[in-house]
């Protein structure tokens, strides 16, 4: 009899990486309209200067001047995967900004070496979903509410007054993310933490987050949403 053939479904063929970028990139262009417009200065303005600087620095050289031109053509792609990247990065958060647990998402995939957070908070009102999260790095801990700042100050005082527990001086920064007018807007919430004024150093800032996670109480609350993955919003 001849062998039965295997029936086991193969699991789907992953795409490949310019299939990948493409996605990004037509993702990124239902939410930002300009991003054509950047990618293609982002290509045109280091070969323009390739090009100045091999007529200037080399004139009537050919081999010069193809040198200059690829150097400039690598240069224009490297500008725009980065302007992509940038672009794309601030779409996916403008997707799930104002839902709750999207502080928690940049938290997760967004902090820069030094830091440490969780995507879970560490204080949640049940009633209206507004929540605190914390951070700390060489700038200290950081306080971030999510939420309009007169239904979340309550909880950032009580965090707060946490924090002086474990003595000594250390520097809090209170961010608020929500409604308000001066509030911190999602997606440049992580830049914001990089600007504060170191004051830790790397041990105490493991020593302090460790001390920190001893004395919050577990929540039984939702991870943060993930911004790749949030479902687009129909257009009107």
């Amino acid at each position: 009899m001849a062998r039965s053939k295997d029936k086991t479904p193969r699991p789907p063929k992953k795409p490949g990486r310019m299939k990948q970028m493409w996605q990004v990139f037509q993702m990124t262009r239902r939410y930002d309209k300009k991003i054509v417009l950047f990618m293609v200065l982002g290509f045109v303005v280091p070969v323009a200067v390739a090009l100045g600087l091999a007529l200037l620095l080399s004139p009537g050289s050919i081999l010069n001047l193809v040198l200059w031109t690829i150097s400039g053509v690598l240069a224009g792609i490297l500008a725009m995967l980065i302007i992509l990247g940038q672009r794309a990065e601030k779409a996916a958060y403008t997707q799930i900004e104002g839902q709750p647990g999207a502080v928690g998402a940049v938290l997760r995939g967004s902090l820069k070496r030094g830091w440490v957070g969780s995507e879970m908070p560490v204080a949640v009102n049940g009633k209206t979903q507004d929540a605190v999260y914390r951070a700390v790095g060489r700038g200290g801990v950081v306080l971030i509410s999510e939420g309009p700042r007169t239904r979340t100050a309550r909880m950032l005082e009580e965090e707060r007054r946490m924090v002086t527990r474990l003595g000594g001086s250390i520097a809090v920064t209170i961010i608020s993310v929500g409604p308000d007018a001066d509030a911190v807007p999602l997606h440049k919430l992580a830049r914001r933490l990089t600007r504060i004024k170191p004051t830790l150093t790397k041990a105490e800032v493991l020593a302090v987050n460790n001390r920190l996670n001893s004395m919050t109480k577990k929540l039984p609350i939702p991870k943060g949403v993930d911004p790749m993955k949030a479902r687009p919003q129909r257009g009107n």
